[in-house]
């Protein structure tokens, strides 16, 4: 069955509806928060061994610290309240920690075998977390399957003596996203977000997957793509201004479209206003918190922040909005606040 013949996913409507009233917040940065826990080896293995939903071990005798997305599985309760701190924040959308949950990624640490557990426990987590909340204030929550691009390209060679040469072949992505984009549906997704896109062919194949995933489900989920603006040449890493990268993508027919990380809102405003320009779909911007520091860290306040996303919705560029890398619940919190008194952007017909 064609992807565009199946059935929409139940919270589409909602989600319209919603995004028809206000623009609608995103969660921020998982990672950071992560780091301020301060957690050891044993936090992220569990002796060894790892726990997947089904009662399943992988067993692994690899370094696993800042594999991230395990402790979906070795410290669920832990990532279950960085996801409701968001949402209680005013987050509207939270996205599963599963950045890296594929085989490509997951070849690194030698968990290849706990990608199907690492994604139905990411959105299971997220699921609880969205639950809690909404039990909490009444307002509806929703649970984005996060699809990251992997550390591979498609379209570059990494090797400069060898141009023709790929790390990965889009057969090879297709497969893994499909791997991955099962188990986030298994597990309670309302929509899958493909994110931090800095090779357009890369996401074709995460596209490609999410349909045959749908069509496997029975039902269409919607699609959030975002990609990213690399450097000042205002072009994606396999070098497409944010013109090009749209029409790379509206086949998809994405719920949204819009870019994150590597930049700081400052310096996305413009990427932001031209994509906002040409897309006839909703825009999503969830940028940085400012560029990092000379020791990696995020110094861009909450309200400095808040103060240039606020901007983007002032103008009407915009219809969700969020934080990416070094963005904490206090920077959503000012987010949430300083967008609510402007209207989301018009979608062009």
């Amino acid at each position: 069955m064609l992807p565009f013949a199946l059935p929409d996913a139940p919270a589409l409507a909602t989600l319209r509806a919603v995004a028809a009233q206000r623009i609608l917040i995103l969660d921020g940065a998982m990672g950071t928060m992560i780091q301020t826990l301060g957690l050891s080896e044993e936090d992220f293995t569990d002796g060894g061994h790892v726990h997947g939903p089904g009662c399943r071990h992988h067993p692994t005798d690899r370094p696993q610290k800042g594999n991230n997305d395990l402790l979906s599985l070795t410290r669920p309760e832990a990532i279950e309240d960085i996801h409701f701190a968001f949402a209680m924040a005013g987050a509207d959308i939270l996205e599963t920690n599963t950045f890296s949950s594929t085989t490509i990624a997951q070849a690194d640490y030698g968990l290849e075998s706990a990608v199907h557990d690492l994604n139905v426990a990411g959105a299971q987590v997220a699921r609880r977390a969205a639950d809690r909340a909404t039990a909490e204030d009444g307002r509806p929550r929703f649970v984005a399957g996060a699809v990251g691009p992997t550390n591979r390209t498609a379209s570059i060679s990494p090797d400069v003596n060898d141009p023709g040469y790929r790390a990965v072949s889009f057969d090879d992505l297709r497969t893994a996203y499909g791997q991955q984009i099962d188990g986030l549906i298994e597990g309670g997704s309302d929509l899958i977000l493909i994110e931090t896109i800095f090779d357009t062919l890369n996401a074709k194949a995460a596209i490609f997957a999410a349909f045959e995933s749908f069509a496997r489900a029975g039902r269409r989920l919607p699609i959030m793509i975002s990609g990213t603006i690399t450097d000042a040449s205002g072009r994606t890493l396999s070098g497409q201004t944010p013109t090009a990268f749209w029409h790379s993508v509206a086949h998809a027919r994405p719920f949204s479209v819009g870019l994150n990380c590597a930049l700081g809102a400052a310096a996305m405003r413009p990427h932001i206003a031209e994509l906002s320009g040409v897309a006839p779909t909703l825009i999503c911007a969830y940028p940085n918190a400012g560029l990092p520091n000379a020791f990696g860290q995020y110094d861009e306040t909450a309200e400095q922040t808040a103060e240039q996303v606020a901007g983007f919705a002032q103008e009407g560029l915009v219809n969700i909005v969020g934080g990416c890398c070094g963005t904490t619940p206090d920077h959503i919190r000012a987010i949430a606040e300083a967008v609510a008194p402007f209207a989301p952007r018009t979608v062009p017909a």
